[in-house]
């Protein structure tokens, strides 16, 4: 099993959704992560220290796979690499996950 870094890319906020949908929302994007944190995964089911418990349920397959050697190609350029978002349709997080060797 290969170790996995997790990275946060890019967070977003869609406003207008919120405004229509939701009761109460802070007007923010994801108030846990910012833009540029790093977590390494480093094997079984347990989420690294300080990951969002609600993204990691979101994310964990494909963590786990690329941790397993599988592959994202020919949808991502290389190989150990995958794009991935937690599934929160009003303030969705997007992230790189790299396996890296050990």
């Amino acid at each position: 099993m290969k170790p996995v870094r997790i990275t946060v890319l890019r967070k977003q906020l869609y406003e207008d959704i919120a405004e229509r949908y939701l009761t109460d929302y802070p007007d923010v994007a994801c108030d846990f992560f910012q833009e540029g944190d790093s977590f390494l995964y480093t094997g079984g089911a347990e989420m690294p220290q300080g990951f969002c418990p609600w993204a990691w349920i979101d994310i964990y397959s494909r963590v786990a796979a690329l941790s397993a050697g599988g592959t994202y190609t020919p949808w991502q350029r290389w190989d150990g690499v995958n794009i991935v978002c937690c599934i929160d349709g009003v303030r969705p997080v997007s992230f790189l996950l790299e396996a890296v060797e050990a």
